[in-house]
């Protein structure tokens, strides 16, 4: 049987990219989107590409009772996750004292409970089998503050915080847990930018920086990964 990752918000950016690193190591993928033709064309490219089986759902990874649905699903098609990587976030730019109401709650849910209950629906499995190994993406912005980062940055602390929590906890159970902490990174959070392409990450560097941390021994767990522009943060 071929190992199994779970990756939010799969179909575009970091996401994508992580899809095909981990569907080109032969892993089957399990992924969610707000949006049935992405998905769609996302499945066909991964399994016509790399050979090997992508589930998809439609769900708003804002709203916890599709959260916990989306858990029970997995569940149904496999007792044991190998990788967890909470991917799935939302960007609204603003300031803390000036942003629109209700921007700290929609970055809360869709960045923070979203991963917070994912990984509760799954942690279990992963506990009985002593194995696994899950990744949360955070960001530098998880520990430094910018203007106009507002409840963003205010959620990504938060993650990050949750990250370091599960590590504790999880340290006797044989798992392991990663905090992912890219800089800017060319996804579409940063469309109509005016700023050479070159300024920017890859994705597909993020995604070989979560498959070597995953490539590691048992024995040993990469905590954090900060990666930012060779040239620095924008």
């Amino acid at each position: 049987m071929k190992k199994l990752a779970v990756i939010t918000g799969g179909t575009k950016g970091i996401g994508k990219a992580l899809i095909e690193k981990f569907a080109d190591q032969q892993f089957d993928i399990i992924t969610c989107s707000r949006n049935e033709e992405d998905l769609k064309r996302l499945s066909d490219d991964v399994s016509s590409k790399f050979g090997v089986s992508i589930h998809t759902f439609k769900v708003d990874m804002s709203k916890k009772a599709e959260v916990q649905g989306f858990a029970d699903d997995i569940s149904k098609i496999s007792s044991h996750v190998n990788v967890l990587i909470n991917n799935a976030g939302l960007f609204i730019p603003g300031a803390a004292h000036e942003e629109e109401d209700g921007a700290l709650e929609q970055m809360i849910d869709t960045n923070l409970y979203s991963a917070y209950h994912l990984t509760r629906g799954l942690i279990h499995g992963m506990k009985e089998k002593r194995a696994g190994h899950i990744f949360n993406m955070c960001s530098t912005a998880s520990f430094v503050p910018y203007v106009n980062g507002g409840s963003y940055c205010i959620s990504k602390f938060a993650l990050l915080g949750m990250s370091k929590v599960l590590r504790e906890e999880m340290k006797e159970h044989n798992v392991r847990v990663t905090s992912i902490m890219p800089g800017a990174t060319l996804t579409a959070s940063w469309e109509g930018v005016e700023l050479p392409e070159e300024r920017f990450m890859k994705p597909e560097d993020v995604a070989d920086a979560v498959f070597n941390a995953y490539s590691m021994s048992d024995r040993t767990v990469i905590e954090e990964i900060v990666m930012r522009p060779q040239l620095g943060d924008i």
